[in-house]
C-alpha cells in the first residue's frame, strides 16, 4: 500500500494538531481528563458555541474536528463512527444532530468546521502564562448567533453613520468659515498698510522741518 491509500483512510483535519496532549489537572487522572473533553465535545454540538479556558479549547478542537470529518466521510451506518459518536456524545439525543444537521452543513465545506477566537483578557495582566488562563470561544460555523467579529463593511444608511455625517458637515462648515474670515482680515490689514505707510512717511519727513525751525528761532 502506498503513501496516497494510505491518506485516504485517515481523516484529514484542517486544523493545526498540537503533537503532545495537554496534562489537564483532574483528581481522577486521564480518565477524568476525557470526561472533561467529552462534556466540552458535547456542549459544542449541543449550543454550537460555548466560551472556556483556552487550553481545553484548543485540545477539544480537535476530537470535535475529527469526530466532524469522520461522520462525513463514513455516515451513521459505519459501525466504528458510531462507537466514537456514542463515547464523544454525552447525550445521546445529540447524536441525531451530528448526522441528521452537521453533516449536511459541513458536506461542501472546504475549510475547518470550528473556530477558535481569544477573548481579550482584562487588564493589567497578572499571569506570567496568559494562555493558561486566558478566556476562548468555540463555535461551530454556521451557527445562528451573530458574529463575534466587527463588520467592517461600511453601511451610510445606520443611523449613527448619518449624524457621523452630518456632525462632519457642521465641522467643515465652520472650518470653511473661519477660513473666509481669516482671509478678509487679512486683506483688510493688506488695503490698510499702504496708507499707514504713507501716513509713517510723511510723520518722518515732517520731523526734520519742525527740528530745523526750532534751531533758526
Amino acid at each position: 500500500m502506498n503513501q496516497a491509500d494510505v491518506s485516504k483512510l485517515v481523516s484529514q483535519l484542517r486544523i493545526k494538531v498540537n503533537p503532545r496532549l495537554r496534562r489537564f489537572s483532574n483528581p481522577n487522572g486521564p480518565a477524568g481528563r476525557l470526561d472533561k473533553l467529552r462534556k466540552t465535545v458535547t456542549g459544542l454540538i449541543k449550543h454550537e458555541r460555548i466560551e472556556l479556558n483556552y487550553p481545553r479549547a484548543d485540545e477539544a478542537r480537535m476530537y470535535a474536528e475529527r469526530l466532524i470529518s469522520d461522520a462525513i466521510r463514513y455516515g451513521d451506518c459505519h459501525r466504528t463512527t458510531m462507537e466514537m459518536a456514542d463515547f464523544w456524545i454525552i447525550e445521546k439525543q445529540l447524536i441525531h444532530k451530528l448526522f441528521k444537521v452537521l453533516v449536511p452543513r459541513f458536506q461542501d465545506c472546504n475549510t475547518s468546521y470550528t473556530r477558535l477566537y481569544k477573548v481579550p483578557s482584562p487588564y493589567p495582566i497578572i499571569y506570567k502564562r496568559e494562555d493558561c488562563y486566558r478566556k476562548a470561544v468555540l463555535e461551530l460555523r454556521g451557527n445562528p448567533y451573530p458574529s463575534l467579529l466587527p463588520d467592517k463593511q461600511y453601511n451610510k444608511n445606520i443611523i449613527h453613520n448619518i449624524l457621523l455625517e452630518e456632525a462632519k458637515k457642521e465641522y467643515r462648515m465652520q472650518k470653511y468659515a473661519e477660513v473666509v474670515a481669516n482671509t478678509e482680515e487679512k486683506g483688510k490689514c493688506q488695503t490698510d498698510s499702504p496708507d499707514e505707510k504713507l501716513e509713517t512717511s510723511s510723520d518722518i519727513s515732517s520731523k526734520p522741518e519742525s527740528n530745523k525751525d526750532e534751531h533758526t528761532t
